[in-house]
């Protein structure tokens, strides 16, 4: 069985990597896992993706696809498998602007797709601190969240058509340009989110959106989180729901961004329990008409909402961005959240959502939960406040991994109990598979396998993620 060599004759032999050249390919960017692909293939074209699918599928070979590799779940673990590298499908085939949507290959940048449709005064609404190297296939087979959900809903959301290789090798063509598609199952929906285990996005048809004509962005100090929500609430009815973003970092988040990068300041003058990033946007020119003060109305309705909560207490500070600078700096510290979040032995690493008003109820109730099982824990988190999610991480006292999952169930006790979710954005993979077991309906698991089966019989399709190993009682 001579894979290599058809691999070779369907992209070439310079595109398949081996030997030592697989480095680069053989660990996630964490350093949680290690593996050894068989090969890595770089096609440059769908109709090569469908080639090496199908011989692979011929031969029983297990498939991994990958793009920036910059996923936070083990979801491109590929030990002996062949791996299908989407980086040379780079392209972005067109941007429409009156329409309103850019057709790009799954392995361009985000950051790229950001660029390209800056130039026609476009945004493409997903944002977060990978977007320099996360490639859209990947944001796609997660269904990424990022900072601004809340306005623009997640990667599934801005999603208007796929191109998929199945895993027989047949390419699929949902590749629709349209708001309106009532033609029986919408089977994009299928592979958004299911990590590549169903096939592989090799192209997509992004939903854009006007670039907001200013932003109006502030840090606001709190005491209590419990303050926070009817600020939010305020600005989304003052500006018709034109809040970008809304994102909670505590005391000990502000210290450790501090410790860590040595030109970080403060964000106010003292220290503040809850500290909160604002962003509202506008693509209204009267909402950049000056008031009698000389403030643009979107600053003077943030600058209004700001003035009434620390005259009511409810707000002890605030600093409202005065230039594009500011506003960078704002963002850079809770952009930097992975970097300063992750890589600590033994650590609980979770990614939870609950409903909006009980994320101070999850923060309450979850930290005597884990103290129990390790007084010595130490908690750091933080928060898409706007759309319930929290990155919840416990560094347990024990570097082994030994209290990982007894900390990691109790945190989805807690989840579940508030009706929350054990995964809101970064995906199964392979780290999340013994939470699918525990708590997700066995009848929507048995759902999943019936989807999973039928599309993959061979089950060659990135095995071993998403969908936990079937109880055999």
């Amino acid at each position: 069985m001579d894979i290599l060599a058809d691999l070779r004759a369907c992209v070439g032999p310079k595109y398949v990597v081996t030997g030592d050249d697989l480095a680069p390919w053989s660990r996630d960017w964490m350093g949680v896992y290690a593996w050894t692909p068989r090969a890595v293939v770089r096609p440059a074209s769908t109709a090569q993706v469908a080639a090496v699918v199908a011989k692979c599928a011929a031969l029983g070979v297990a498939i991994v696809p990958v793009g920036g590799n910059t996923g936070l779940a083990g979801g491109t673990n590929a030990q002996d498998a062949v791996m299908i590298s989407l980086d040379r499908m780079n392209a972005i085939r067109a941007v429409k602007p009156d329409a309103m949507v850019a057709v790009v290959e799954a392995g361009a940048v985000l950051q790229s797709i950001h660029d390209a449709v800056d130039a026609h005064d476009l945004i493409f609404p997903l944002f977060f601190g990978a977007r320099g190297s996360a490639m859209i296939g990947g944001n796609l087979s997660t269904n990424a969240g990022g900072s601004n959900v809340l306005r623009y809903g997640n990667t599934r959301d801005l999603c208007l058509g796929l191109e998929v290789v199945l895993p027989d090798g047949r390419i699929m063509d949902v590749m629709s340009e349209l708001r309106k598609d009532n033609t029986g199952l919408n089977l994009k929906h299928l592979f958004i989110g299911a990590e590549g285990t169903l096939g592989i996005i090799t192209a997509a048809t992004l939903r854009l959106f006007r670039k907001p004509l200013a932003y109006a962005t502030a840090m606001v100090g709190l005491r209590s989180l419990r303050d926070a929500l009817p600020l939010l609430n305020r600005l989304q009815d003052e500006t018709g729901g034109g809040v970008e973003a809304f994102e909670f970092m505590p005391r000990r988040y502000i210290e450790r961004h501090m410790d860590h990068f040595a030109d970080a300041k403060e964000p106010f003058d003292g220290p503040h329990a809850v500290n909160i990033l604002v962003e509202i946007g506008s693509t209204r020119a009267s909402d950049l008409e000056p008031d009698a003060a000389g403030t643009p109305k979107l600053t003077a309705i943030l600058e209004s909402a700001l003035a009434d909560m620390l005259d009511a207490d409810t707000a002890q500070d605030a600093v409202i961005a005065q230039n594009e600078d500011q506003r960078r700096t704002m963002w850079a510290r809770r952009e930097a959240a992975a970097e300063i979040t992750l890589g600590h032995p033994g650590q609980a690493d979770t990614d939870v959502a609950v409903p909006l008003d009980a994320v101070p109820d999850f923060l309450e109730q979850v930290s005597p939960r884990v103290m129990a099982i390790d007084p010595d824990a130490f908690e750091f988190y933080i928060s898409h406040l706007g759309d319930g999610n929290l990155h919840y991480t416990v560094y347990t006292s024990d570097a082994t991994g030994a209290l990982k999952d007894p900390v990691t169930e109790a945190i989805e006790d807690v989840v579940l109990a508030l009706g929350g979710s054990f995964s809101a954005e970064h995906g199964i993979g392979v780290s999340k598979r013994p939470s699918m077991a525990r708590r997700k309906d066995p009848v929507a698991l048995d759902v999943m396998r019936m989807v999973k089966t039928a599309l993959d019989p061979k089950g060659i399709m990135n095995p071993g993620k998403v969908y936990p190993t079937p109880d055999p009682s």
